[in-house]
Order: structure tokens, then C-alpha cells, then sequence
């Protein structure tokens, strides 16, 4: 699993927008919900384009329900008073390791609504192979448990 140490230094500011894309989704890639132009890491373009081929060609289509996002720079939930603390105290390095995956464009979010943080996801096991084989993590295995996330692997 990537770090945000890692996506620091290979990355640096996900202020300064250095490996952002606008990803035009193929037309054999448009999935009902899934936006026509995703603004992204370019790290994460080749992984999400064999997700959404493995949801179209092994049947799984029907179980994506909601995009809840890519790009954002925010803090890791439940980690904004330490970000804000090591910002103020101009520790930029520590405060890179609070962020999410999400502030480099590394990550999505689906079905949001039925795989809230810390609940008993709901995805299928079909539907997270079509992520986890294409070079996801999916948070749906971790301790504190993020059913909606898959981020890279490794970048």
C-alpha cells in the first residue's frame, strides 16, 4: 500500500497540481455513472482504465451506483487537527503524511452511501477484483474499514 510519504516524494504539493490530468474516459470505457472526464493523478489513468474494463467484461457494471470523487486535498478524515497542527507549526513534511491519497489525485470513491467509513462494506468480492486486479488497494480490508476508497497500489 502506497504511503503519503511516498506520494510526497515522488509527487511533491498536491497543492501545485504538478501530475494532474484531465482524463477523457474512452468511449468503451463510459460506465452510466462515471464521469466523461475525470481530473486525476496520471499515475492512476492506466490502473482505472482495466478497472472499468474488468467491471464491463466480467459483469459487474450493474453493481457501480455512485462516482463520489477523485481529486480532493484534505486531510485524512479524523486527522484535520494534526494536519492544521503541523501546518501551523510549518512542519510541511508531517503534514503531507495526514493527507489523503485523494489530495494527489491516487484515489476514488464509489458507492459512497452504502460503504461508509468504519461500516461493513457492501461491494461485492467480484467487484473489488475488477479494482485490486487492476493495481487497487481497496479499503474495504482495512483495520478502520473504507468500503467506498480503492487507491493505488504502488506508484
Amino acid at each position: 500500500m502506497i504511503t503519503q510519504k511516498e506520494l510526497y516524494k515522488k509527487f511533491g504539493d498536491p497543492n501545485k497540481y504538478k501530475d494532474m490530468v484531465l482524463f477523457d474516459v474512452p468511449p468503451e470505457l463510459e460506465i452510466g455513472v462515471i464521469p466523461k472526464k475525470i481530473y486525476c493523478n496520471k499515475a492512476i489513468i492506466e490502473p482505472i482504465k482495466q478497472a472499468f474494463s474488468n467491471l464491463i467484461h466480467r459483469g459487474h457494471v450493474t453493481e457501480l451506483k455512485t462516482w463520489d470523487g477523485c481529486f480532493n486535498i484534505r486531510p485524512m478524515r479524523g486527522y484535520e487537527k494534526h494536519y492544521e497542527a503541523a501546518i501551523k507549526a510549518g512542519n510541511i513534511d508531517l503534514a503531507m503524511t495526514y493527507l489523503s491519497v485523494h489530495a494527489w489525485g491516487c484515489a476514488i470513491d464509489v458507492n459512497a452511501s452504502w460503504n461508509r467509513l468504519g461500516q461493513t462494506p457492501t461491494l461485492s468480492s467480484g467487484f473489488v477484483k475488477c479494482f485490486t486486479d487492476a493495481g487497487f488497494d481497496w479499503g474495504g480490508t482495512w483495520k478502520r474499514k473504507d468500503g467506498m476508497h480503492f487507491q493505488l497500489a504502488k506508484v
